[in-house]
């Protein structure tokens, strides 16, 4: 599990059979201080959630069994919990870019 910032949506032309109404997001994971850690990904997302918001994100298995409805599709990341309140090192992670507590 890690956090991430949700930077956009993603939209499809083909879905895989049974993700029919399951939004995907485009993410960036963040590191333990906030800042921008690796690639950017796709997630889906099993909350609602959108650009800015700051998410809890499973990987790997866990990830497809978040899903609502379905007991397997192939997703390796999967938005779980909306973070409404995150300080690290006096940075409100929540708040946005660099915003100090």
């Amino acid at each position: 599990m890690f956090l991430a910032r949700v930077t956009g949506r993603v939209v499809v032309s083909t879905l895989y059979e049974g993700m029919q109404g399951v939004a995907l997001q485009w993410i960036q994971p963040l590191d333990e201080a906030g800042a921008p850690q690796g690639a950017q990904m796709v997630a889906c997302a099993a909350i609602e959630s959108g650009p800015g918001d700051l998410v809890e994100v499973v990987d790997g298995r866990e990830a497809a069994l978040a899903l609502p409805d379905e007991t397997f599709v192939p997703v390796d990341a999967a938005i779980v919990g909306y973070v409404e309140q995150a300080y690290a090192l006096g940075v409100d992670l929540a708040a946005g870019e660099g915003e100090v507590a």
